[in-house]
């Protein structure tokens, strides 16, 4: 932890401090060029847009963009919240809906992690009977058990991380760099909350697109703990 603190200040630290130089110069250069404009006034005002954007609203132009809250987000934040990933960037803004989301993750999360766990034991049970299955055709013994582990890891780094940045390139306009971070923070349950899915109100998402992804992030996350599972005996 130690290690990873001082890393990570070593590299986040230097973007963090060009930033708020960036914003402070940007800041004075408005009330400098717009002079009818007052400091009270400006802060008042960007604070109302950050408050706004964390409800899900965004102005654009003399409207805003609503959506976040229809049906399928709140189905995606229901996904978020009972698999713990937990962005951060949408959350209940009135008492009762805070009050539901205590019950509903209550009662989500274990259920969630039962599912988890059925869905881990088939993708098991399915590596193990394939392996069975190679050593009664070629009687291999070790052998067989080694490839069919060895393919179940290469499928679900296709699958769950490989090739769902693909996607998020073309429907979300990231790099495919980008697109990887999310894969592993979404399935990892880290759920920073910098980069999410649908939330750009300049593109249109087809109708499947969230009810895709979240399947993708419970089979994903049935299989990626898998993998943890077996560092966690490597290191064991």
């Amino acid at each position: 932890l130690g290690l990873g603190a001082a890393v990570l200040q070593a590299l986040e630290r230097p973007a963090e401090v060009q930033a708020a130089q960036q914003l402070v110069q940007q800041h004075w250069e408005l009330l400098a060029n717009h002079t009818c404009l007052q400091g009270p006034a400006l802060q008042r005002l960007i604070e109302g847009i950050i408050q706004a954007y964390k409800s899900g609203i965004t102005l654009q132009g003399n409207t805003t963009s609503l959506g976040r809250w229809d049906y399928s987000g709140s189905f995606f934040f229901s996904i978020s919240a009972i698999t713990t990933i937990g962005y951060g960037n949408l959350s209940p803004s009135t008492v009762v809906g805070r009050i539901f989301c205590i019950v509903f993750a209550l009662f989500g999360i274990p259920l969630n992690l039962v599912l988890l766990n059925e869905i881990g034991q088939l993708m098991l049970l399915g590596v193990q009977r394939c392996a069975h299955r190679l050593e009664e055709v070629f009687h291999w013994q070790n052998k067989a058990s080694f490839l069919m582990k060895t393919c179940a890891l290469v499928t679900g780094l296709l699958l769950f991380l490989l090739l769902p940045p693909l996607l998020f390139s073309d429907k979300e306009g990231w790099s495919y760099e980008e697109g990887f971070y999310y894969s592993f923070i979404t399935l990892s349950t880290i759920g920073f909350g910098d980069y999410v899915i649908g939330m750009n109100p300049d593109r249109t998402y087809p109708s499947w697109y969230k009810n895709v992804i979240s399947l993708w992030i419970l089979f994903g996350m049935a299989w990626l703990a898998l993998v943890i599972k077996f560092c966690i005996h490597l290191l064991e």
